[in-house]
């Protein structure tokens, strides 16, 4: 028995290559991260800029950083 999958398969097969292409597009584009997602990554982008360029946060090295990470994860 031929599933739902298959069958969808078999239909998008027999489009030309230009609505292939567009199907194909139209599915990647439903697997992105959803609008509000985004903005709120852009707004904690802003934020942790803003802190780094008026001093608010120290930066260190990343060989320090990551010696911290390893010597906390022993």
């Amino acid at each position: 028995m031929e599933t739902e999958l298959e069958k969808l398969e078999a239909q998008a097969l027999n489009l030309t290559p230009g609505e292939r292409a567009a199907l194909a597009q139209r599915l990647l584009a439903s697997l992105e991260e959803d609008a509000e997602i985004e903005e709120a990554w852009a707004a904690e982008v802003d934020r942790r800029v803003a802190e780094v360029e008026s001093c608010a946060v120290q930066l260190i090295p990343i060989a320090e950083a990551l010696a911290q990470v390893r010597a906390a994860l022993k």
